[in-house]
């Protein structure tokens, strides 16, 4: 089975608070559905999340009475977001449903901690795709706290022992260089400890999150013998369909050196 990271930069517009991107959604869903593959969905929260949980400082856990109306905000409006995307699987024709985070997750001090993974297998196994999202989650030590989509990612590769995981983007790859400030910007096709400790990460936008390099890192912890991670652009039609069917895409193959 496959794992797949829809990236908020995808799904949503990260500049505008609360703006579905329903075009891309609709064209990756049809192509999970072609593709005929098993997999499971998990995907950010993009600007359904991240403007108010940054603005609000959530990501530093319960500081002050004023965050909780922003917790209960962003979860109302990353759920709805996740709404949205599993009416578009459905409407692809692929049985999905909406598995909130916190119903199998807790946090504590921000790292992810397994609470009851049941659901998730007895759904995926009942032929029913799970769906999570970046939400607020509760954390043991900090009341509460931001869980990412690759945070997820990383523990279901441990339930589900996927052959490939596949965060999906806006950019075609990992570059050498900021390609929108740098014309001679390469992409990096194949990525490598060694390459990545030589690569710029001024590149990167940060959010509540973390940047690149921390979703690169999550790569390199998830990558095995048995199983690659790709970043791959979204935003190109067809691209995602090629890559699940085994062809040669433009987009950037981390592996093990």
């Amino acid at each position: 089975m496959i794992l797949i990271k829809f990236g908020g930069s995808v799904i949503t517009d990260k500049s505008k608070y609360h703006t579905f991107n329903a075009e891309y959604v609709k064209n990756m869903c049809n192509e999970i559905r072609e593709s005929g593959k098993k997999i499971i969905i998990v995907h950010g929260a993009g600007s359904f999340g991240h403007i108010l949980a940054k603005k609000n400082n959530l990501d530093e856990g319960y500081s002050c009475p004023t965050q909780i109306p922003a917790v209960a905000q962003v979860c109302y409006d990353v759920r709805e977001l996740n709404s949205m995307v599993v009416k578009e699987l459905n409407n692809a024709g692929i049985p999905a449903v909406s598995v909130p985070t916190g119903s199998c997750f807790m946090m504590k001090n921000k790292k992810l901690i397994m609470k009851d993974v049941s659901v998730l297998k007895s759904l995926y196994n009942c032929g029913i795709m799970p769906v999570m999202f970046g939400d607020v989650v509760m954390d043991e030590k900090l009341r509460f706290g931001i869980c990412s989509g690759d945070q997820i990612i990383e523990k279901l590769t441990k339930i589900f022992n996927p052959s490939r995981v596949i965060f999906v983007s806006d950019v075609d790859g990992l570059y050498d260089d900021d390609p929108q400030n740098n014309p001679n910007a390469r992409l990096i096709k194949e990525l490598s400890r060694s390459t990545f400790d030589k690569v710029s990460t001024d590149i990167t936008v940060t959010d509540v999150t973390g940047g690149i390099r921390e979703k690169i890192e999550t790569m390199f912890r998830i990558c095995s013998d048995s199983c690659d991670c790709v970043l791959v652009n979204g935003t190109v039609k067809g691209r995602l369909l090629s890559l699940l069917n085994g062809e040669k895409v433009m987009c950037t193959t981390i592996r093990r050196d």
